[in-house]
C-alpha cells in the first residue's frame, strides 16, 4: 500500500469487519447507487461492489487512481464502477440523475463541509453513512442530550444515529483519535416546506450566538415565542423548537 498523504487526511479502515459492519449499515440492495468518496486503497469499495451496487467512487490522489484502476478493472469495464479521479467536494450529485446512497471513510477535516454540502446539494442522498471522527459523531447526535448548530442542522434534513464507536488502530497510519460510524437516514428537505430554509439557519445561528445566554437575549422573540422560550438556553432546544421558532419570526 502506498504510503498516506496527511495533506488529504488519510487513514485507511485496515479492519474488513469494520468494513463489513459500515455496509451492513447502509443497508444497500443490488442495483442501487452508491457514492463513494475517498475510496483509497479500495477496501470499502470492495465490500460495496460485492452487494452489487453500482458505485461512483471519487478519488483526489492520482497516486491510486492507478491503484483502483487495476485493482477494479473487471467492474469498471462492465460498468458497475465508475471512478472519478477529483475532488468530490466540485462533484455535482445532480449528474448521477437517479437515487443514491453515500458510503464513505472521510478524512476527519472534510466532514464538516462534505456533510453541508450533500444535505443541501439539489439532488440530495437519500441516506449517508459515515465513518467520521468519534467526537464529531456524538456532537452530530447529541449523545449528551444538548445540542448544537452542527446537531440542529443534520436533523433539518435526516434521521441521524450513531452505529457504533470504532477504535484508532483499526487504522493505518493510527490516528490520534478514535471514530463512530454514523448512518443519517430520510434525507429530505420537508422540514422547510413552511419555514424559509436560509432563515432557519439564520435563527439557529443567532441562537447559539451566545450559547449560555437565554434566547430571550440572544432572539427578538415576542409573545407567545417570548413566553415558550425567552427563558430557555439554544442547547434544549429540539428540531420542532429550532422549526417553530422560524416559521413565526
Amino acid at each position: 500500500m502506498l504510503k498516506a498523504k496527511k495533506s488529504l487526511g488519510q487513514n485507511w479502515l485496515v479492519n474488513e469487519k469494520i468494513v463489513e459492519e459500515i455496509v451492513a449499515a447502509a443497508k444497500i440492495k443490488r442495483g442501487e447507487m452508491v457514492l463513494e468518496a475517498g475510496p483509497g486503497g479500495g477496501v470499502l469499495t470492495s465490500a460495496l461492489l460485492t452487494t452489487g451496487a453500482k458505485v461512483i467512487a471519487i478519488e483526489k490522489d492520482d497516486r491510486l487512481e492507478a491503484v483502483l484502476m487495476d485493482k477494479f478493472g473487471a467492474e469498471i469495464e462492465s460498468g458497475q464502477l465508475k471512478l472519478i479521479h477529483g475532488d468530490v467536494l466540485k462533484f455535482d450529485p445532480i449528474l448521477i440523475n437517479k437515487s443514491y446512497k453515500i458510503v464513505a471513510n472521510l478524512p476527519y477535516y472534510l466532514t464538516g463541509e462534505f456533510i453541508r454540502k450533500f444535505l443541501t446539494a439539489q439532488a440530495k442522498p437519500s441516506a449517508m453513512t459515515l465513518m467520521l471522527q468519534k467526537e464529531v459523531a456524538e456532537r452530530i447526535v447529541a449523545r449528551d442530550g444538548k445540542e448544537s448548530v452542527l446537531s440542529i442542522s443534520v436533523k433539518a434534513y435526516g434521521q441521524p444515529r450513531l452505529v457504533k464507536t470504532v477504535k484508532r488502530g483499526n487504522f493505518r497510519p493510527v490516528p490520534k483519535v478514535d471514530s463512530a460510524i454514523v448512518i443519517i437516514e430520510h434525507i429530505s428537505a420537508n422540514n422547510f416546506k413552511h419555514c424559509d430554509e436560509k432563515k432557519f439557519f439564520q435563527t439557529l445561528k443567532a441562537g447559539f450566538g451566545s450559547k449560555r445566554k437565554k434566547l430571550k437575549n440572544n432572539l427578538k422573540l415576542e409573545g407567545e415565542m417570548l413566553a415558550l422560550y425567552g427563558d430557555k438556553r439554544a442547547e434544549d432546544l429540539q428540531l420542532a423548537d429550532w422549526l417553530k421558532l422560524c416559521a413565526n419570526r
